[in-house]
């Protein structure tokens, strides 16, 4: 059976905080989504199915922010289509930030590593001793520059393919 299947029978049998008096059952939001690589928690809703793409969803009347699957983060919002595009558009995420690695990145004058794609610049730069990466977004004034230095050049542009799929995620 499909991991989706058993998470939408477990939402059914009310599992896990489904059943708990004070848990809200709608009206949640999701705030970010991560791939963790492979099947590595537990949804903290159903408290049943392994999960390897996080919703994490927010709740004004719960102080927790829970790290969930997609059909129960789809129920929690009421949005089971939404849920399903944003896991999609994570999914091939995860195949493009396979061959990020191996695409053809330009030299700058500076002698740095940069790539426009998709509507991004992508500068990588030695500093501190390590790597490090900032982000533009192509036709605005949006910049994020990466908070920690990276041990190699590929890890800046791994931290860098990150920083995108985390802008991507808030405009889903």
């Amino acid at each position: 059976m499909g991991t989706l299947k058993q998470e939408e029978k477990l939402v059914a049998a009310g599992r896990g905080k489904w059943s708990q008096a004070g848990v809200p059952h709608k009206g949640w939001q999701c705030v970010d989504i991560e791939d963790l690589g492979e099947l590595q928690i537990t949804c903290q809703m159903c408290e049943s199915q392994a999960i390897r793409y996080v919703h994490h969803m927010q709740h004004p009347d719960y102080s927790e922010v829970l790290e969930v699957g997609c059909i129960c983060a789809g129920h929690m919002e009421g949005d089971l289509i939404g849920a399903r595009a944003r896991e999609t558009s994570m999914k091939n995420r995860a195949s493009k930030r396979k061959r990020w690695l191996t695409r053809k990145w330009k030299i700058s004058q500076k002698g740095n590593p940069w790539l426009s794609t998709d509507g991004y610049r992508v500068t990588v730069y030695e500093r501190g001793g390590g790597w490090a990466a900032t982000v533009s977004v192509e036709g605005t004034s949006n910049v994020y520059h990466a908070r920690r230095n990276y041990n190699t050049m590929d890890l800046a542009k791994l931290a860098a393919f990150d920083q995108i799929t985390r802008i991507e995620a808030r405009n889903v």
